[in-house]
Parts: C-alpha cells; sequence; structure tokens
C-alpha cells in the first residue's frame, strides 16, 4: 500500500502539536497536549495516544502512514538524541527516536527546529525544487538550516550552521546568551529587534513602551512610523552583511527568512540586498535569492517536521 501520510509533531518548552500531513502538505487533522509528564515515556505513550486520535479524525489507516517526524529543541537529526535542553521537564540525555518509536510503533525521525525549517521549505515551501539554500529562523533566537546538494549539512557532530552565533563585525557590544559578544542574534532575533528599536527611540526622544515587542515594531513599521522603519531597515543590513558571509562558503540559490521576526520582511528585505550586494564577492551579486517563508506560519513548525519523514 501506497503511504500518503506522515505525522509531524512539533515539541515546544510547554505545548506540543501533533498533525496529520499529506504529500501535498495538507493536515487534515491535528491535535495538541502539554509537553510534560513524569517521565519521558509517559509522554511518549501520551504521543502514540494523540496519533491514534487523529487518524480516527481523518479517517486514516496507520498503514498509511510513513512515519513520524519530530522538530525538537537541540535534537541531533543523525542519532535521535537530545543532550541539552533546558525548556524541556526531563533530565538529559533523551533518546527521544528511539522511545518514540517504541511507543507508536512507528519509524521516526528527528531534527532541531531550524533544520526541519530547512526540509520543510524544500518539501512544502519556498525551496521546492532548489537543491541549495540557507534557511534562517528568525524568532526568540536566530537559527538555521543549510541544504547543500539536496542534502541538509549536519557537519560532524550535529551541529554545522550555528549561524546566529556568528560574530558581527563593528557591532556594538551586545551580549549573547551564549557568552560571548555582538553575535547575530543580539541584532536579528527578537530581543535584538526591541533592543534596536528602543535605542532609535531614545536617540529620537520617544518614550519606549514598557512592554515593546519586535511584533509591535512590525505593525508600528506597517502604519509608516518612521523610528520602526528605521529600527528594521538596520536590522535588514545587518542580517545582509552577514549572509554575505554565509554565501561565500555554500553558494546557495536562496536564502529563506522564517520565524516570527520574518513577518516584517518586506520592511527589512531592501535593507538585506543592499548590505548583501555591497558586502558579497562579486562572483554571487545579484545571484542569490532572497525569499520569505513558503509555510503558512501556524502550521510551519508542524509541516517542517513531518518532511523530516518521508
Amino acid at each position: 500500500m501506497k503511504k500518503k501520510y506522515v505525522c509531524g509533531i512539533d515539541i515546544g518548552g510547554t505545548n506540543t502539536v501533533v498533525a496529520l500531513v499529506d504529500e501535498q502538505g495538507v493536515i487534515p487533522a491535528r491535535r495538541s497536549m502539554p509537553t510534560a509528564g513524569e517521565t519521558v515515556e509517559a509522554y511518549a505513550a501520551k504521543i502514540g495516544e494523540l496519533i491514534e486520535e487523529i487518524l480516527a479524525d481523518a479517517g486514516v489507516r496507520r498503514e498509511e502512514v510513513s512515519g513520524i517526524g519530530i522538530c525538537a529543541p537541540c535534537a541531533d537529526y543523525r542519532t535521535g538524541m537530545i543532550e541539552a535542553a533546558t525548556n524541556l521537564p526531563w533530565p538529559m540525555p533523551i533518546a527521544l527516536r528511539d522511545i518514540v518509536s517504541k511507543a507508536t510503533g512507528m519509524a521516526v525521525a528527528v531534527s532541531n527546529d531550524a533544520n526541519a525549517a530547512a526540509v520543510g521549505e524544500m518539501r512544502y515551501g519556498a525551496a521546492r525544487g532548489m537543491k541549495d539554500f540557507i534557511v534562517l529562523t528568525l524568532g526568540t533566537g536566530v537559527g538555521s538550516g543549510i541544504v547543500c546538494d539536496g542534502h541538509l549539512l549536519t557537519g560532524h557532530r550535529g551541529f554545522a550552521g550555528e549561524l546566529g552565533h556568528s560574530s558581527v563585525r563593528g557591532g556594538e557590544g551586545r551580549k549573547c546568551g551564549c557568552g560571548r559578544t555582538d553575535c547575530l542574534e543580539t541584532y536579528c532575533a527578537a530581543p535584538g529587534v526591541v533592543a534596536t528599536a528602543t535605542a532609535v527611540m531614545r536617540r529620537r526622544g520617544m518614550e519606549v513602551p514598557a512592554e515593546l515587542t519586535a511584533k509591535m515594531v512590525g505593525e508600528a513599521a506597517d502604519r509608516g512610523e518612521e523610528w520602526a522603519v528605521e529600527a528594521l531597515e538596520y536590522t535588514g543590513s545587518v542580517i545582509g552583511r552577514a549572509c554575505a558571509d554565509f554565501v561565500t562558503f555554500s553558494d546557495p540559490e536562496a536564502i529563506i527568512l522564517f520565524g516570527g521576526v520574518a513577518n516584517a520582511f518586506r520592511h527589512f528585505e531592501p535593507a538585506m540586498r543592499k548590505a548583501l550586494e555591497e558586502h558579497t564577492l562579486f562572483l554571487y551579486r545579484n545571484r542569490v535569492k532572497i525569499l520569505a517563508t513558503g509555510l503558512k506560519a501556524t502550521d510551519a513548525a508542524v509541516l517542517g517536521a513531518a518532511a523530516l519523514a518521508w
């Protein structure tokens, strides 16, 4: 029997989404549950129960499901392990792939969110038909997934592509949670956008809202407020300069922006493009596409996870 479906599972720090996904990226059924359980084995058993429920919801037989793809913090695609993840409630390390496979009786593939996003874009999104591209995930942090010749680049220990922790030259001395200074994510993740916007507002003599968020900055830019436009243009220029370096080592067809900050794509893309062209080697000028994600925001994580299972 032809396998027509896979299950995509997005494991977050507080919530887990389990979805049934077909070959075109349509989601006929989904359910969610807390990311909790006395043991990870008990949690995996609950995942198995949810899978049975969504199969019943969609009228799909187990024999039609190829397997399970899981997107989880710090998951290693090659080993199926999570060595360390501070936002999950169980002792580390976790043999996630093997535990979920045992609980469900299905083949399982796991990866971190950025790598899953890259595979999801290749299967269902903006990178369909491409073999060489970079996905940058711009959210609470900055992650990346690099695909070369149609294959996910994982590296010797599974940590290839931590582009969010590349160094910004000529930076302002922003401290990163990793312990270093001026990592890319201190400028281009959501907190970095807020830091930039705060600096712009203060320089303009404006009052800074107590609970300013990156989403609020994007919405202000949509309204044409100059401080927000300036902040996002600066963000775009920093991303563009960094991508000029990234392009030289992987020669991608495209750079794809994914995540909450990427919702402001139209505001920072022109500055990103300008900086990329100014700082990149002549061999790559005007040859690299800059694209917004092709995945619907509410479905992106489970589609990325599902794509791992085909």
